[in-house]
């Protein structure tokens, strides 16, 4: 009897648990109108890896999506801009939504890993990406194309491309082209690496509860 009481109790208080909330959906979605580019992006981090893109710019489409294919974020852009006069501008400003809607959905970036780095080859071309979402952008870029571009896309634009992601998502990026010679090769391996660097970045450390920084804050 005395067993069944115990057993009874223990019943009780496993159905009185209160059950964990589920963390919050680390979630951004941004519009920025000049007289250069109109963009709307939503951006999920904890996602699937879905992706809807329409940039006007068919590589850049391309890569957009492919890294939210490796990094599993959950991304769609649309973009118009004056294409009429060259991509520079469409390429850079999505950059920098990007970067502002990364570090929107990343709030406080508390129990986050914080680094996160990946090598991703394709063919003959390999490239490793580093980084950290320090609060403080930084973009090393170690990388040379052949072509003067791919598609309709200026190799050119795609050191441009990083440095608006860094500098507005307020990471240091550092990316570096070990061997390649196809350039659309060279240009896949850079968004592919730099997704499964971000995606391991951003993921929550289950062992953590802070910010991952002495300081006490990654947030500028």
């Amino acid at each position: 009897m005395a067993a069944r009481a115990a057993r009874a109790g223990q019943s009780v208080r496993r159905a009185g648990r209160v059950a964990k909330a589920a963390p919050a959906a680390r979630t951004a979605r941004i519009e920025r109108r000049t007289r250069e580019t109109d963009i709307a992006l939503a951006l999920g981090l904890d996602g699937t890896g879905q992706s809807r893109i329409l940039t006007g710019i068919g590589f850049l489409d391309h890569m957009l999506t492919s890294l939210a294919t490796h990094s599993r974020f959950d991304l769609d852009v649309r973009c118009k801009g004056d294409l009429h006069i060259d991509a520079h501008h469409s390429v850079e400003d999505v950059g920098i939504v990007l970067g502002q809607a990364l570090r929107e959905a990343l709030g406080d970036k508390k129990g986050i890993v914080r680094f996160g780095h990946a090598y991703c080859p394709l063919d003959e071309a390999l490239t490793r990406a580093v980084v950290d979402l320090s609060g403080r952008p930084w973009l090393h870029f170690g990388v040379e194309f052949r072509a003067r571009a791919v598609g309709d896309m200026p190799t050119e634009l795609f050191e441009d491309f990083f440095w608006a992601l860094a500098d507005h998502g307020r990471l240091n990026l550092h990316l570096d082209l070990l061997r390649g010679r196809n350039s659309h090769h060279i240009a896949e391996t850079l968004f592919k690496a730099t997704a499964r660097a971000l995606g391991a970045a951003v993921a929550r450390d289950p062992r953590a509860s802070g910010v991952p920084s002495t300081k006490g804050t990654l947030v500028r």
